[in-house]
């Protein structure tokens, strides 16, 4: 199709002088039908030594032509100051547990005291990035990231973990290497001080989160030496990823480590609402610590909440009407209501647990509302939507949930939407949208999307993840709700990362689900498998808008073979630099 749209004249004499490697298209990506009713991302471009040009709706009109579909094309694009980029954490991907002097943390533990907590698979090599750093970056200069976050595993510079123990200079090292790579290439470092991998001496010491004033003391000795060694050079930072996770899949469920749950004796009770205490005062306290240097950095701080969106299970009930909003402040609200806006607990969470919540004293009061307006951004990592059912029994005396059933279809049988590779996430990009202005609305920051992404049935099969028409459309889908949010909506959204930069070590599922936009190969420690990936950036049809791709990364050095754009409705005339690609359409699952 794309080589009968080139050959076409009237697309011909629109392309200025360059050149372009072949491409051959299989038919089967049109396989699904369409009708004018779907609406289609398309942008078409080749190869060039300086910019080329021509109308894609040419590429349009010849589709339509040979399939007898006619096509809508409209504009969708993005800010030209919308940063893209990719994320990892420490624990996922770099291995090297023992290695230079690293710690062990929580997680080398759990993963191997009880090794079917973790699919009988463990982080000790993961991705291998301590070792690979380098080639892991050149990795992103290819694709065009604009952005990189990545998380600091405290274990590795300060072993013990301790605001008195020693401090490790080559996992100091490490860190400084590979911020200045990134910044040689181009690519702006966004560190998260904790995702999810505490130290096993500060967990043995004092259990940790459950000791508020130990850990504070000591995450904030943490985060003034990753301030001074490396604030030079980063100028974004992030607390906490996911403290909702920490607390209740650490401290309820015991799903992840340290593995804190009901049958081996913990409170459940109390416990995940005490860990959530100690971790907004220990953010609150460390954006007050980074604010007094922030003169000499001149950088900006915030956190990462990760939540779905939540629908009524019946709209026509005002229960599941109130079930979804009360769903969304335990979750969400849970954590935004004192740091961002630096007040108490939502009443919804108060009316429920009641002495179960911890109380903030003056001193605390004070301290949240002294640092909620320096958290400069609101990090949102989301990946699906559910519907939410009021229970009519009183609540369980453990329940974390706010007396809420989580399902995935309502009342009418009709599902969230399409399922993924890992059951809890479905495709359903109205509902991300919908979450995006419920956090402007209620907060009135502006939002980066620090994670997004979805696994694929059968990827460990490298055959699979090329053909990848599922994360494809997916990913279109969800960046077709920002744009919307963003120009529609009026919601101020900086940035997508995508979740995640490699296939990687998915915590208490091991390597099993693939959320990664590069292949990776556990048995050889490849990651230069061909996968459908994003390549980042790219010009537009003006100074103000900026487009992404979808591609497959190449056999030899990782460089991509081929884009394939997504997401974007095609502007009258195309601009494409230093790139090639054809049509991709939003069809529906």
């Amino acid at each position: 199709m794309l080589a009968s749209a080139l050959t076409n004249p009237s697309t011909e004499g629109r392309i200025r002088s360059g050149t372009f490697k072949p491409l051959t298209l299989s038919s089967s990506f049109f396989k699904q039908p369409i009708n004018q009713a779907t609406r289609i991302s398309c942008q078409v471009y080749i190869m060039v030594s300086e910019a080329s040009m021509f109308l894609a709706t040419d590429v349009v009109k010849t589709y339509s032509k040979s399939t007898g579909h006619d096509l809508l094309v409209e504009e969708l694009k993005l800010p030209a100051h919308f940063k893209w980029g990719t994320a990892t954490a420490a624990l996922q991907i770099e291995g090297a547990i023992d290695q230079d002097g690293k710690g062990k943390s929580i997680w080398d533990t759990f993963s191997h005291c009880e090794p079917s907590r973790t699919n009988n698979e463990n982080p000790d090599i993961a991705c291998d990035h301590y070792n690979r750093w380098e080639e892991d970056v050149d990795l992103m200069a290819n694709l065009g990231a604009e952005v990189y976050r990545f998380s600091i595993a405290w274990s590795r510079i300060i072993p013990l973990g301790g605001r008195h123990d020693h401090v490790n200079e080559k996992g100091i090292e490490f860190y400084n290497k590979l911020i200045d790579r990134l910044l040689d290439k181009g690519i702006e470092p966004v560190v998260t001080l904790y995702h999810w991998d505490i130290p096993q001496g500060v967990y043995n010491r004092y259990n940790a989160f459950l000791n508020t004033e130990e850990f504070r003391a000591d995450f904030e000795n943490y985060a003034r030496l990753c301030f001074s060694r490396f604030g030079d050079r980063v100028k974004k930072w992030v607390t906490f990823n996911e403290p909702y996770i920490i607390s209740i899949f650490g401290y309820h469920s015991g799903v992840l480590a340290p593995g804190h749950n009901k049958k081996d004796g913990f409170d459940i009770k109390t416990e995940p609402w005490l860990v959530g205490h100690t971790l907004i005062l220990s953010h609150a306290a460390v954006v007050k610590i980074y604010h007094e240097s922030k003169p000499a950095q001149d950088g900006c701080i915030s956190i990462v909440l990760n939540g779905h969106f939540y629908e009524p299970y019946d709209k026509s009930k005002q229960a599941d009407v109130d079930a979804a909003q009360c769903r969304l402040e335990f979750y969400i609200g849970w954590w935004g209501d004192p740091i961002f806006l630096g007040r108490d607990y939502p009443a919804s969470m108060r009316k429920q647990l009641g002495s179960r919540l911890p109380e903030f004293t003056p001193e605390d009061r004070e301290l949240l509302r002294e640092t909620a307006p320096l958290n400069a951004f609101y990090g949102m990592n989301h990946y699906s939507t559910k519907y939410a059912r009021a229970l009519q029994d009183p609540p369980a005396d453990d329940d974390w949930t706010g007396n809420v059933a989580e399902i995935s279809e309502n009342s009418e049988g009709i599902e969230i939407g399409p399922a993924s590779g890992v059951l809890w996430l479905r495709v359903a990009p109205d509902g991300f949208r919908k979450l995006l202005n419920w956090v402007w609305d209620r907060y009135h920051l502006p939002i980066i999307v620090t994670e997004n992404g979805c696994p694929c049935s059968g990827e460990e099969d490298v055959n699979m993840a090329i053909d990848d028409k599922f994360r494809q459309r997916y990913t279109g889908l969800y960046l077709d709700a920002i744009s919307r949010a963003i120009y529609d909506d009026k919601v101020p959204i900086l940035g997508y990362y995508a979740w995640s930069l490699m296939d990687n070590f998915e915590w208490s599922a091991g390597y099993g689900p693939r959320f990664g936009i590069v292949h990776t190969d556990f048995t050889t420690m490849k990651h230069i498998k061909p996968s459908n990936i994003l390549i980042f950036g790219g010009g537009g049809p003006s100074p103000e808008v900026k487009v992404g791709h979808l591609g497959v990364v190449g056999e030899e050095g990782r460089n991509p073979r081929w884009v394939r754009p997504c997401a974007y409705r095609a502007p009258e005339v195309w601009m494409g630099i230093g790139s090639f690609g054809f049509i991709f359409t939003q069809t529906p699952f």
